[in-house]
């Protein structure tokens, strides 16, 4: 018999404590925290919880049983997440360079002049990336435990971004509205209202990209047990 710290509802506990913990963390709770603690303190705190939860999360996942698939996979299936996995790396390494919403410690933040490459498509692109990994991984094995964990990564990619969009409007009044003026939360948005042009990726951003795309996965067949990517057809 399953123990009670390998249930799928210890999955569904672990993956709310870890996207609510990063929520509350960085937001209601951040600024009274840094004010008593001071922010080299918060970080560790933030840190500290952020690889618990996860730790958490990671272990009820793997112990919990595993449930049949809910739908079937089929090749055409896993060729869709095959390209969208290439999209995502793409903007996950593009993000690396010039990303205004990256930490900075306490720099002001250097603001491209216009939206080109990754920031065309959208000025959230390392948490699109993420949204994309999450959805195509619920795509190609749709059992629950993998569920619970893919929507936790794109509930705390998708509505971190807009909450990021809120904090950074009020911290950057002038310079944050400006690059929303240029840029859009919902991918291609902005190139289809005529706000940005597609183009102007670097290299560091396509050839990055699919390096990042073959490795991870080819990774998948000794850490996973199963051939992701181009490797399921060579």
């Amino acid at each position: 018999m399953e123990s009670d710290f390998g249930t799928i509802e210890v999955v569904v506990a672990a993956a709310v404590a870890f996207v609510g913990s990063h929520f509350i963390l960085s937001h209601p709770l951040r600024k009274p925290l840094v004010g008593a603690i001071g922010e080299r303190a918060f970080q560790g705190v933030y840190s500290l919880v952020s690889f618990a939860t996860l730790g958490w999360m990671i272990v009820a996942y793997r112990r919990a049983p595993l449930i049949g698939p809910l739908w079937e996979v089929g090749s055409g299936l896993w060729a869709l997440v095959t390209v969208l996995m290439l999209i995502a790396s793409i903007l996950l390494m593009g993000s690396l360079i010039r990303n205004p919403a990256l930490p900075t410690g306490g720099r002001p933040s250097a603001y491209p002049e216009a939206a080109l490459g990754v920031y065309a498509v959208t000025r959230h692109p390392m948490m699109w990336a993420f949204a994309l990994w999450g959805l195509c991984h619920i795509a190609v094995y749709p059992v629950a435990k993998n569920i619970v964990v893919a929507a936790a990564i794109i509930v705390l990619a998708l509505v971190g971004a807009a909450l990021q969009d809120r904090k950074k409007e009020r911290l950057q009044p002038e310079q944050w509205p400006a690059w929303e003026a240029k840029t859009s939360y919902l991918p291609f948005a902005a190139i289809a209202a005529g706000r940005a042009r597609l183009g102007g990726f670097g290299m560091h951003a396509l050839a990055g990209g699919l390096i990042v795309w073959l490795v991870a996965t080819w990774a998948h067949r000794p850490i996973a047990g199963m051939a992701a990517g181009i490797w399921r057809w060579l």
